[in-house]
Order: structure tokens, then sequence, then C-alpha cells
């Protein structure tokens, strides 16, 4: 086993790759080592930043469609942005040397804050780029009622 990752089973064999101390260890697949889904989820980097306008939400995806992610809003406030990279097809014939992309379902969630819309969220894809907008509300100032001084 190798302190570098194989998401794919071990399709590579390479003299340059460590032995893992860990590989006894009772969890799976070695130190670094992350199988299928959890590496995925590891991997889907997401910013979120606030304007005076909205929140929004980037996540890089290369080479994943946008037909195959889902973006929801549940109970709650939650945002969810999910999909699953698909594998590339292996050949019989192949020899590989380093397999560092991952593939598999990812899945991330926030907790929005009391101030969204959640019925206008927006979401675009280009180049690779999903890009998530969730507008504000508008905040209700209070009601401020002046009060006649007598004497």
């Amino acid at each position: 086993m190798s302190l570098i990752p194989s998401f794919f089973g071990g399709r590579r064999n390479n003299t340059f790759d460590l032995w893992d101390p860990f590989q006894d260890f009772p969890f799976t697949g070695g130190a670094l080592s992350v199988p299928g889904e959890t590496a995925s989820f590891a991997s889907t980097r997401i910013d979120w930043k606030e304007t005076p306008e909205a929140h929004v939400f980037k996540a890089d995806l290369p080479g994943v469609k946008k037909e195959e992610v889902k973006v929801e809003v549940e109970e709650g406030r939650i945002l969810q942005i999910s999909g699953d990279r698909s594998v590339e097809k292996e050949e019989k014939n192949d020899k590989w040397h380093r397999v560092e992309r991952s593939s598999g379902k990812f899945m991330r969630r926030f907790r929005l804050p009391e101030n969204v819309k959640v019925d206008e969220v927006k979401a675009a894809m280009e180049n690779g780029v999903l890009t998530v907008t969730v507008p504000k509300a508008e905040v209700q100032k209070p009601d401020v009622k002046a009060i006649d001084i007598s004497g």
C-alpha cells in the first residue's frame, strides 16, 4: 500500500510508491487512502462569500456535466450540492503511472442564514465552475414611533 491515495482500487504499480505503516490498522484503506465516496466528499472544494445582495457559492467541478450535478434547498434552509463524477473507462492494455483524479459521488451541505430567499436560488455552470446564488431578503427595519413628551 502506498502513502499516495488511490481512489481506483490500486491500478498503479510504481516503484516510487512508499510503504504504508498504517496498512494493518482497523480503518479502511491505510492512513491516507480514502475509499470511493469519502474521497470525493473531501475533494469537492466550495467557496462561500457574502455580498450585500446575496450569498454566493462557487464549486470547482472540472469534467462534470451540469446534468450530473444537483442543487437543492431542503427544509430548514439547508443548501445541498451533490453529483457524480463518472469513472474513466479502463482498457486492459493501459498501464497507469499515477491516478490522482477522484471519481464517484460527492455532496456538500450548508445551513443558510435566516435572511435568504430560498425560492429565488439560481445556479449556473461555466467552464467547470458551479456558481449558486442565494439572494438575501431585505432586512425589515423596525418601526420607530416617536413619543411626545408632555410637561
